[in-house]
C-alpha cells in the first residue's frame, strides 16, 4: 500500500513538474518571439524642440508603419561623433543626426555607410546643397548662422539693430554678450564670418581670431551647448551668435528676440542624417532617412522647427516663408563652409580658441 502511494506521488510529481516547465517554456517562447519581432531602431539626435517634435509626430508614425521601437539617444553633435568614434568596432547606433561640420568629420572617420537610393528614394527630390558627393549622408534642412538679439531691450536703450558681424565688438555690449564656444557649429561659423567680415577666408583665419580678441571682451561666457535661449531669457544675454531656427522657435513664445542676416552675410548650417557602417539595423535605417526626406515629415520641420526643407516639392505659403531658407534663390544667397578644408584646421583652431579667447571665461 505505502509503496503504491509512493509511485503514484511520484508519478503525480514528475506530471506537474513536466507541466510547469511546458508552461513555462511556452511562455518564454512567447515572450522572445514578441521580443525578437519588433527591432530597436537606435536614433542618436538633437535635443530641445526637436526631441519634443520627432517624439509627437514623427517617430510614432514611423514606429506604426515598420512595426519597429526607436529609442532615442539625446546628444550635440560633438557628443554623438564621439559615441560613434567610441563604438566603431561595435556599433551601437543605427541613424546620427549631425551639423554638416562633424558629419563630415565622420564621414572622414569611416563611420558613415552609404545611402542606398533604391531605398532612400527621396533623395531624387533633395537641393544639391544637402547632397553629399559621395552620397555618404544627407542634409534634411536648411537654417543659417546669424545675430540675434533682444528687441526690446535694444529699443528700451535706444540701440539701432544689428547690422554687421562686427558690431559685437563694440564696447556697449560688455558683460552682455552670450557667445557660442568653438566646440560646436556656430562657434565655428562665428570665427569664418569674423574672419570674412575683415578681409580672411578659411585659408586666412587670422584675421577672425583678431577680432574675436576684441568680441571676447563683451562676453559674459562662450557657450557649449548650442542653445542660448536661458541666457536670453534670464536676462544674461542681449544679442549672441545663434541659428536662424532656434531664434525663430524662441521668438515662437513670444520672447522678443530678432534674427539678423549681416551685411556681409551668413553660413550655410544643415543638420544632416546618415546611416551609421554596420549599423545593426541598416535597412531600416535607410527607410528611416527616406522618412525624414518625405514631404510630410519635411514640412512639419519647416513649420515646427523653422528648417529650410530640403525637399524640392514641399510647399510653403505664408508667414513662415519669411523665416526659414525656403527655394533655390534664397539658397544661392548662403555662404558653403567648406568642411573639408575648415575640419583640417578645426583641432588646431580649437586649441587656440581655447587658449587665447575662451580661457578667461
Amino acid at each position: 500500500m505505502k509503496r503504491t502511494t509512493f509511485f503514484t506521488v511520484l508519478i503525480c510529481l514528475l506530471l506537474a513538474i513536466a507541466s510547469g516547465c511546458s508552461s513555462q517554456a511556452g511562455t518564454s517562447g512567447a515572450g522572445s518571439k514578441e521580443k525578437d519581432g519588433q527591432k530597436t531602431l537606435v536614433l542618436a539626435a538633437y535635443g530641445g524642440s526637436y526631441e519634443q517634435k520627432m517624439k509627437e509626430v514623427l517617430i510614432p508614425k514611423f514606429e506604426k508603419e515598420h512595426d519597429v521601437k526607436i529609442k532615442y539617444i539625446t546628444g550635440s553633435s560633438v557628443d554623438t561623433l564621439s559615441k560613434l568614434q567610441a563604438q566603431k568596432d561595435n556599433p551601437q547606433i543605427d541613424v546620427a543626426f549631425l551639423d554638416d561640420g562633424p558629419q563630415a568629420q565622420a564621414k572622414a572617420f569611416g563611420l558613415l555607410a552609404p545611402l542606398d537610393q533604391e531605398v532612400v528614394t527621396n533623395l531624387e527630390n533633395v537641393y544639391d546643397i544637402a547632397k553629399d558627393k559621395d552620397n555618404i549622408g544627407v542634409g534634411f534642412g536648411i537654417i543659417s548662422t546669424g545675430l540675434a538679439y533682444n528687441k526690446e531691450f535694444f529699443e528700451k536703450n535706444g540701440w539701432e539693430p544689428l547690422t554687421s558681424w562686427n558690431d559685437l565688438a563694440d564696447p556697449k555690449f560688455k558683460g552682455k554678450l552670450v557667445l557660442p564656444s568653438i566646440a560646436n557649429t556656430y562657434g565655428v561659423h562665428m570665427l569664418l564670418m569674423t574672419a570674412i567680415a575683415n578681409g580672411g577666408s578659411e585659408e586666412n583665419i587670422e584675421p577672425g581670431f583678431e577680432k574675436l580678441k576684441e568680441i571676447a571682451k563683451n562676453a559674459v561666457t562662450f557657450d557649449k551647448t548650442a542653445d542660448v535661449s536661458n541666457y536670453f531669457m534670464q536676462g544674461q544675454a542681449v544679442a549672441s551668435v545663434w541659428g536662424s531656427s532656434r531664434v525663430y522657435t524662441l521668438q515662437d513664445t513670444g520672447f522678443p528676440i530678432e534674427y539678423v542676416v549681416p551685411e556681409e552675410g551668413v553660413p550655410a548650417l544643415m543638420p544632416t542624417i546618415s546611416v551609421i557602417k554596420d549599423a545593426p539595423n541598416a535597412e531600416l535605417a535607410q527607410k528611416f532617412v527616406n522618412f525624414i526626406l518625405d514631404e510630410e515629415a519635411q514640412t512639419l520641420f519647416a513649420n515646427s522647427l523653422f528648417d529650410g526643407p530640403v525637399n524640392k516639392n514641399v510647399k510653403l505659403e505664408g508667414d513662415i516663408t519669411k523665416k526659414i531658407i525656403y527655394g533655390e534663390d534664397q539658397i544661392a544667397k548662403l555662404i558653403k563652409v567648406d568642411w573639408d578644408v575648415v575640419n583640417k584646421k578645426r583641432a588646431e583652431w580649437t586649441e587656440k580658441a581655447n587658449k587665447e579667447i575662451e580661457v578667461a571665461h
